[in-house]
């Protein structure tokens, strides 16, 4: 094996020292934790640190041996963490106790979290799950409150919200109580309009310190969130206002993005929106209203009291929106109960507490911008906010001086960081875990993520909005491997099936019930149809859920996400289905059907898009189509979905029932 050090007096001092390890050590992860010991005053560059691991594991065998271990918990972390606190009060010993506890005792598990975080009922509920045959329809059952209170149960003069615009501007501090105000203000200004509790009232903006108190505020005033991603053209926005019956939107004249504005309120006119309330660079918004429509300023009462409305646990707090397998996507209420699923999974998985300063770059339009306000704010933490791309120094920057100990991301971001190494001068000694969602991650820019701050772990997080956070995670008490999962969520398990619904190492992953956070309802299919039908009985009488991951069970315990087991696809980090960005291309005058798939790298990373065409001219240049393509995309569904390659097909496969065969086309391009 060639040496993974440049020639130099420190590194050949390195390579010997790793030689007398490995001489000494028969463990690679003994090994590789003496290791980091070893070569952190030599200074030795991320690269060949990477070489290094890579080095020590040189004879592991995953399937075997299983996942090659980056970082084991500390005696800190083994008696100051949340988990292991709460294990102490519960008598439990070990992780794998407590987990079965919460898995087979959910009652006791929930009723346990929702008194360790107070959250504040007008009503008790009478249980926490009511069962309806074999399907758990109704969480927390007579639950009256309204959950926006949970979020300022900090002291007042606590740091709520870090943010800066960007990098020449001053980093602002939100104390809970300026936030409180701020959110009140806005409740106030709605109740103002005639808005009632019920009503939609719909977000379209970056993630700034305004769109939280917006978003609060909303919830506040017992009025229903509708998420829209500031990224989706004026037909898909539209289409989300329909769906939800939204009454009115909160936007901005324009986003700037490096000194460059792009216009967003020209898309809200463009989709018809209703009554807009816009924000602007401090207020002066040259871009001219429609009569209906209310700058911020003229829309915010000066009234910083107000008395959030009570209502049902069931009560929509947030419409949110995630692709199925058909061409619109289907809207998901959050109730007043989901919130307390992100609570949970911060609380225990991500180990956020008071003091703790979490970010994690997202919007609105995502399940991970509400999450990051609930995980956050009701664990008494701070958000931490940038208004400008993370894929810089700037933004780096910005973590350091924050202070950040709680960093999420989605794998992209990661992969721009190592090409690059703008992020390796930083001082990231605050940071206690990263965590990783929305794409399939590659263990190799992840064990480069770890070493950006002095190598502590990735805590993997996949769920979905239909969850309200994740089914599959990690932990401060278990060791960590890059890109790999080490236990189901608390109070959750799961089953992998192969197609004919039996056990299996490697397949579907189907949830077993019940969880608060689960959806019991969608607003524009049948939920039953969507995640039960057809589905056979769990270990505990309840139907198992369709999901729709694919994952791999390893030795040891741990797990991989291998993408999506449907039509469905992430790109950019946003679900969105085959079916979606089909509806969009077959517009092109040149194609007569297509079929879209999600490949993924070999080494494993975030999915590509791939577009499979059936043309009606021969001679039509495919390069050039792809550019028109990816314009179409950009301009009509998200400019984040970027095209991978185009193929041209004579005809799609189909079943006997016509329907695409997707599947078979993304084992035809795995080997090309």
């Amino acid at each position: 094996m060639a040496s993974p050090w440049k020639s130099s007096s420190s590194n050949e001092k390195a390579e010997e020292k790793i030689n007398a390890l490995i001489g000494e050590n028969q463990n690679p992860i003994k090994t590789w934790s003496l290791a980091q010991k070893e070569f952190s005053p030599l200074q030795i560059s991320n690269v060949d640190q990477l070489g290094i691991f890579q080095r020590i594991y040189e004879t592991w065998n995953i399937d075997q041996d299983g996942p090659k271990i980056a970082w084991i918990p500390t005696e800190k972390d083994k008696t100051k963490t949340n988990l292991a606190k709460k294990m102490k009060e519960k008598g439990f010993s070990t992780f794998t106790e407590f987990y079965r506890w919460s898995r087979s005792e959910r009652d006791l598990f929930w009723k346990d979290f929702l008194e360790t975080s107070k959250i504040p009922f007008k009503n008790k509920p009478s249980s926490v799950f009511h069962q309806a045959k074999s399907i758990c329809r109704d969480y927390l059952p007579d639950a009256k409150l309204n959950i926006a209170e949970a979020c300022f149960l900090a002291p007042k003069d606590d740091v709520a919200i870090i943010y800066q615009a960007d990098k020449d501007s001053e980093i602002i501090r939100l104390t809970f109580k300026e936030l409180d105000e701020l959110s009140n203000q806005v409740a106030n200004g709605l109740i103002s309009l005639g808005f009632q509790a019920g009503d939609a009232i719909a977000i379209d903006m970056v993630m700034n310190l305004e769109a939280v108190a917006i978003y609060l505020g909303i919830v506040k005033a017992g009025m229903t969130v509708v998420s829209i991603a500031d990224s989706f053209a004026p037909q898909e926005i539209t289409l989300r206002l329909k769906i939800a019956n939204a009454k009115a939107i909160f936007t901005q004249d324009q986003i700037y993005r490096n000194g460059k504005a792009f216009p967003l309120y020209p898309k809200i006119k463009e989709a018809n929106a209703p009554l807009a309330i816009v924000l602007g660079e401090a207020d002066k918004i040259e871009i001219a209203l429609r009569d209906q429509d209310l700058h911020w300023n003229a829309f915010l009462s000066s009234d910083k009291s107000f008395t959030p409305v009570t209502v049902d646990g069931d009560h929509a707090a947030n419409i949110l929106f995630s692709s199925g397998t058909t061409g619109d996507p289907k809207a998901i209420p959050w109730t007043h109960t989901t919130p307390m699923k992100c609570a949970m999974d911060g609380y225990y998985h991500h180990d956020i507490q008071p003091g703790d300063v979490v970010a994690w770059p997202t919007n609105l339009g995502w399940m991970m911008g509400p999450w990051l306000i609930f995980a956050s704010l009701i664990n008494r933490a701070s958000i931490a906010l940038y208004g400008q791309p993370p894929l810089g120094e700037d933004f780096g920057e910005f973590v350091q001086n924050a202070k950040v100990t709680m960093l999420g991301l989605v794998p992209s971001i990661v992969k721009v960081w190592r090409s690059t190494g703008c992020m390796e001068k930083f001082d990231w000694s605050e940071i206690k875990c990263f965590s990783s969602t929305g794409e399939c991650s590659n263990s190799s820019d992840y064990l480069y993520l770890m070493s950006l701050a002095n190598y502590r772990p990735v805590i993997e997080y996949c769920g979905g909005t239909e969850i309200g956070g994740g089914y599959m995670t990690g932990t401060l008490l278990q060791p960590a491997s890059p890109a790999t999962f080490t236990t189901p969520a608390l109070g959750l398990d799961f089953q992998i099936l192969d197609e004919t619904k039996k056990p299996t190492d490697e397949g579907e992953v189907f949830l077993i019930p019940p969880s608060i956070g689960l959806s019991t309802r969608l607003l524009n299919r049948n939920h039953d149809e969507v995640y039960y039908h057809e589905m056979p009985e769990g270990p505990n009488g309840h139907l198992l859920r369709r999901h729709g991951d694919q994952i791999r069970r390893l030795p040891s315990g741990f797990f991989q996400a291998q993408g999506r087991a449907d039509d469905t696809m992430n790109l950019g980090g946003i679900k969105v289905s085959s079916a979606e960005i089909e509806r969009t291309i077959n517009q092109h005058a040149a194609i007569t059907e297509s079929a879209a798939i999600a490949t993924q790298p070999k080494g494993g990373g975030p999915s590509e898009l791939v577009l499979f065409l059936v043309m009606n001219s021969s001679s039509q240049d495919l390069e050039l189509l792809k550019t028109e393509l990816q314009h179409q995309i950009k301009t009509k569904l998200n400019p984040l979905f970027k095209i991978k390659e185009v193929i041209k097909i004579d005809q799609l496969p189909r079943t006997a029932s016509n329907k695409v065969m997707r599947r078979v086309l993304r084992d035809r391009y795995q080997k090309i």
